[in-house]
């Protein structure tokens, strides 16, 4: 068959030939290629997303060789005026980022390209300075240390929200530790209890996060290790020092140089340290998780005893005009069902082989950066939620009243044990309780009925039986004592099994 029309040729495509070309779907600017967290409200535009960025990252890791270079400089192994040049030279804002996460493909870490880069900028302000540059040292040195310093930087943060979500909890526990509401148990009311019990064991969680990254913070080790652990790098250009003293006193001027811990051992393939923070960030994370599905079951329709702050704009439903969501509770919870796979994730990268691992250690990276940013998020939200959470007092009073006074069966059973034996007032409570369920009628009218009780149920002294707050058993002096837990004061270690 012949046609008349001949082959259109297809348009001029890309050089695929040539990586700086961009194929047809994608588009290379750093808005596209650098996280907003579009995909994550509980982290986007707070904080802690700033202090894990990959621009503080690449800051790190050049405070990290700035502060190498000065402690090297410390022990006569490096000049001082070449010191001084490299921690001048030493500002992220000077690189190229985009083209340093490019150029980290051909060396599997970032470190690689940030030297060779970070040395050329210090060239051209000295090129003698150039020479000490990284001396010595290896990437997992620099990028490790990098880790503890933006890991301490984010933690900060993360125990600053905590601090305010703390408080707000207090002053929730204090104001309505008398203040009744069903306690629940299974989904079901149990007996009764109040907000201001409930308040103190969240508090009680936020503490013992706070515990726990307060001791991180102040447990961050450097790396300093050298190629394979053994520091040879370093004594190298330390000419007739003994090797003991100089990778000691190395190590501790390195600490001292970024405000951070010296360990014992190089760290390489002991993972303790990273493994330690997934671990905080995800408990932190699950802490306030618990705090976030109690407000989300407690601000339901139909229960309505708390609600969310809700400025104009927030929580609007894209269907439905009288909706306003529950947004940030929906936003930490979030955060706690994706941190233990993270963390469980790090823990697996503890299978480092030899003296430096081939993608265990690697693989580390994102799930700890991720950790860092859902904690974060998940405590700025936190801090924002209970500051300003609306409780309804009136709601959880008419709530214990919901199942016709069978919320102080338990308290009935006690009081009939006396008069008719443990095991017949049970029995008699389970069918006078389902009776009452099925009627509607009230516990005591039903329990009325029986002859055999009903001398107890009036007789004097038993006429606050059935009254929810006449049975809260001690929730206000548990609330009181829980209180009493002081909050690991800034910057002062807490105590991680703080429970």
């Amino acid at each position: 068959m012949t046609t008349d029309h001949q082959p259109v040729a297809p348009p001029p495509g890309p050089d695929l030939a040539r990586p700086d070309t961009p194929r047809p779907d994608t588009v290379r600017t750093d808005a596209v290629r650098l996280e907003a967290g579009l995909l994550a409200p509980v982290w986007a535009d707070v904080p802690v997303a700033d202090a894990v960025s990959d621009q503080a990252w690449l800051q790190a890791m050049l405070d990290a060789e700035a502060a190498l270079s000065r402690a090297q400089a410390r022990l006569g192994t490096v000049p001082e005026a070449a010191a001084l040049v490299i921690t001048r030279a030493a500002r992220a804002e000077d690189l190229d980022l985009v083209a340093l996460a490019a150029a980290a493909r051909q060396s599997a870490n970032p470190v690689v390209a940030l030297v060779r880069e970070f040395t050329a900028l210090v060239a051209a302000r000295d090129a003698d300075a150039a020479a000490y540059v990284h001396r010595g040292s290896t990437s997992q040195d620099i990028f490790d240390t990098a880790a503890m310093l933006v890991a301490r930087r984010a933690l900060r943060l993360i125990r600053a929200d905590l601090d305010r979500a703390e408080q707000a909890l207090a002053a929730l526990a204090r104001t309505h530790r008398d203040t009744l509401m069903a306690g629940r148990t299974l989904a079901l009311h149990a007996v009764p209890t109040t907000f201001g019990c409930k308040a103190a064991g969240w508090r009680h969680l936020v503490l013992d996060a706070a515990d726990r990254l307060a001791a991180l913070e102040a447990d961050g080790p450097v790396q300093l290790g050298g190629a394979a652990g053994t520091l040879a790098g370093y004594l190298e250009h330390a000419p007739g020092a003994d090797p003991a003293a100089y990778v000691h006193d190395l190590t501790e001027a390195f600490a001292a140089e970024l405000g951070l811990r010296a360990p014992l051992l190089p760290w390489h393939v002991l993972r303790t340290p990273v493994a330690d923070l997934a671990q905080g960030a995800a408990f932190t994370c699950a802490a306030l998780g618990k705090i976030a599905v109690d407000v989300l079951s407690l601000t339901r329709t139909e229960v309505g005893e708390v609600h969310e702050p809700a400025p104009a704009g927030r929580g609007a439903s894209s269907a439905m005009p009288h909706k306003r969501n529950p947004v940030l509770a929906t936003a930490i919870r979030s955060a706690a069902l994706q941190a233990p796979q993270l963390a469980a994730g790090v823990l697996g990268c503890m299978l480092s082989e030899d003296e430096r691992s081939a993608g265990a250690w690697h693989a580390e990276w994102e799930p700890l950066r991720a950790l860092l940013r859902l904690a974060g998020g998940a405590a700025h939200q936190a801090a924002e939620l209970l500051s300003q959470l609306t409780v309804d007092p009136a709601r959880m009073r008419a709530n214990t009243a919901l199942t016709g006074g069978q919320i102080v069966s338990e308290r009935i059973a006690a009081v009939l044990a006396a008069p008719l034996g443990k095991a017949a007032a049970r029995a008699l409570l389970d069918g006078a309780s389902a009776e009452a369920a099925r009627t509607g009628r009230p516990l005591a009218e039903v329990l009325g009925q029986d002859p055999r009780v009903a001398a107890v149920l009036t007789g004097a002294g038993c006429g606050d039986l059935f009254a929810p707050e006449a049975y809260t058993g001690a929730a206000a002096a548990l609330t009181e004592r829980a209180l009493s837990r002081p909050a690991p004061p800034p910057g002062v270690p807490g105590l991680p099994g703080a429970s």
